[in-house]
């Protein structure tokens, strides 16, 4: 199983939201996601977040907090488990996405994007300010979402 991570970084009530455009055969084209992405070698979940969102956004991340553990499963792709962070810390300047535009969207209006059926459950908690760690089971099926499970600690 692969380890991923996710991240979604905070600014005056808006979140840095990846629009997946760039890449042909992705499984997120054309999708509204955070920031992050598949660990290297040896990497902790931190080691990889802190390089990732550096490599897609420019930004540097100064904190963050380690907020669910998802487990994606897919008939498309091997199984992950993703780790989801949210920062508000942050220094340095937005680059170009080679995997996408980078966009800050108001909390209101990121539902609204169109993202997985499955990150719509984790936004949620998000957006409601749910401070407690969750762990959070989504299986697809020809990227339809046909189980899901959600556990608040």
């Amino acid at each position: 199983m692969k380890v991923t991570t996710l991240c979604y970084i905070e600014k005056d009530e808006k979140y840095l939201m990846l629009h997946r455009t760039k890449k042909e055969n992705d499984i997120n084209k054309d999708k509204w996601i955070g920031v992050g992405g598949h660990a290297e070698g040896n990497e902790s979940p931190e080691e990889c977040l802190l390089r990732e969102v550096k490599e897609e956004t420019g930004l540097e991340l100064l904190s963050y907090k380690f907020r669910g553990l998802i487990t994606f499963v897919s008939d498309d792709c091997e199984p992950e488990m993703m780790c989801l962070f949210t920062s508000d810390d942050f220094r340095g300047e937005i680059i170009t996405c080679d995997e996408g535009e980078l966009e800050w969207v108001s909390k209101t209006e990121v539902p609204k994007l169109p993202t997985w059926e499955g990150d719509a459950i984790f936004l949620k908690l998000l957006l409601d300010n749910e401070e407690r760690f969750f762990s959070l089971k989504l299986v697809y099926e020809n990227e339809k979402l046909v189980e899901k499970a959600v556990q608040i600690y």
